[in-house]
C-alpha cells in the first residue's frame, strides 16, 4: 500500500516538473495561475514568475466554504478572476501542479475562463 502512495505522489511530481519546463521555454512574462487541491480543500494562486510575487490568490478556506467540491471549485474560480481583472491580468498561463484535469480542477479552470481571464 504504502508503494502505490509513493508512486502516486512521484508521478504527480515529475508531471509537475515537465509542465513547469514548457513554462521556462515559453516564458513571455504571462503570469501563472497555479492550482493546489487537497482531500477538504482547492487552492488557487496567480504568481508573477518574473518579479515573483504573487498577484492574487483565493481558496475556499478564503472564502469561508465548507469543502473544496466542485461546486465550490467553481466560486473560487470566479473569486479568483475577479482579482485579477482587477489587477488587470487577462491573459494567464494555467498550472494545475500535476494534477489531472478533470472533476475539480477543470470545474475551476472553466469558471475562471468565464469570468473573463484567457488561458
Amino acid at each position: 500500500m504504502k508503494d502505490i502512495n509513493v508512486n502516486r505522489k512521484l508521478n504527480r511530481e515529475l508531471r509537475h516538473k515537465k509542465v513547469l519546463r514548457k513554462f521556462h521555454k515559453i516564458d513571455n512574462g504571462l503570469p501563472r495561475l497555479i492550482v493546489t487541491k487537497t482531500n477538504a480543500h482547492i487552492f488557487a494562486q496567480l504568481i508573477d514568475d518574473n518579479k515573483h510575487i504573487t498577484i492574487a490568490s483565493s481558496s475556499s478556506l478564503q472564502l469561508k466554504l465548507k469543502n473544496g467540491n466542485i461546486e465550490n471549485s467553481k466560486k473560487v474560480g470566479e473569486d479568483i478572476a475577479k482579482k485579477a481583472i482587477a489587477k488587470k491580468v487577462k491573459k494567464i498561463h494555467f498550472d494545475c501542479g500535476g494534477s489531472k484535469y478533470h472533476g475539480r480542477i477543470s470545474a475551476l479552470a472553466d469558471a475562471a475562463r468565464n469570468a473573463g481571464l484567457k488561458f
